[in-house]
């Protein structure tokens, strides 16, 4: 694993934990998510973004509850949602551990957002890209390494079962 870069460097996890009292892994699934949803890598998202960004992750909060939600956690007042921001907001609709079959549906919900075509999987190719994007620190052997663990029967394509398994991973299963 040496020579990897930290997708999670800049993420100060004990003060993260402090405030939404979610565990490392949560975070780092909600770094994600954050991730995919910072297009622009600009390290924050705008206020009016998030309402579609919660509903993608399954949350459905009413406009006046996202409002005051917005307004509590952006404390500075700049419409601009950081991480550590993002992730206090989520922790409120993240109070217990969602049961297995609504994890596959907010899983699913968000397979399709990258199965464009609706062929039932994700070319190796596209899951490439968005792993550049989300890290653009990534080198091309970064890349190549993570697709050939990833992609283990060389299909060159992810089916929903293997997202599942991909995103659903702990650590110490890698």
């Amino acid at each position: 694993m040496s020579g990897k870069v930290d997708p999670y460097a800049g993420v100060d996890f004990e003060e993260i934990q402090e405030a939404t009292c979610l565990e490392v892994d949560d975070i780092k699934v909600l770094f994600g998510c954050f991730q995919l949803f910072d297009t622009k890598k600009q390290d924050y998202l705008l206020a009016d973004e998030i309402d579609e960004v919660m509903r993608a992750m399954g949350f459905r909060p009413s406009a006046e509850e996202l409002a005051e939600l917005i307004e509590e956690i952006d404390e500075d007042g700049s419409g601009a949602i950081e991480f550590p921001e993002f992730a206090q907001l989520c922790a409120k609709f993240l109070v217990e551990d969602p049961d297995p079959e609504t994890m596959r549906a907010e899983l699913k919900q968000a397979f399709r957002l990258f199965d464009k075509e609706c062929t039932g999987f994700i070319t190796m190719l596209t899951f490439r890209s968005i792993l550049a994007e989300v890290d653009p620190k990534l080198t091309e052997e970064d890349l190549d390494q993570i697709i050939s663990e990833i992609d283990e029967d060389g299909s060159g394509t992810m089916d929903f079962e293997e997202f599942c398994e991909l995103m659903m991973a702990t650590p110490e299963d890698n």
